[in-house]
């Protein structure tokens, strides 16, 4: 795990949302960032007060999905 520490503290260093941007084209593929949209698609409509089966149907991913991503939101009330 301390690599992804690294990683977290590389990121959380790089205060210019142009280079961020940049740095994370060049670190993920295609597929990793279409995964990673979808993720903030399901918090985003979750934080709306959408149920879990309504984001599922919406976003045409399994419930077990969404599930998942709602039990990390509530993890972290705090994030907009």
């Amino acid at each position: 795990m301390k690599k992804f520490e690294e990683l977290v503290w590389l990121l959380h260093s790089i205060k210019d949302k142009d280079a961020l941007e940049s740095y994370l084209q060049g670190l993920t593929t295609a597929h990793e960032r279409r995964a990673l949209s979808r993720r903030l698609e399901i918090i985003k409509k979750l934080k709306t007060g959408k149920t879990q089966h309504e984001v599922a149907n919406e976003l045409r991913v399994g419930v077990a999905t969404v599930t998942r991503w709602s039990k990390e939101t509530a993890r972290f009330k705090s994030l907009k």
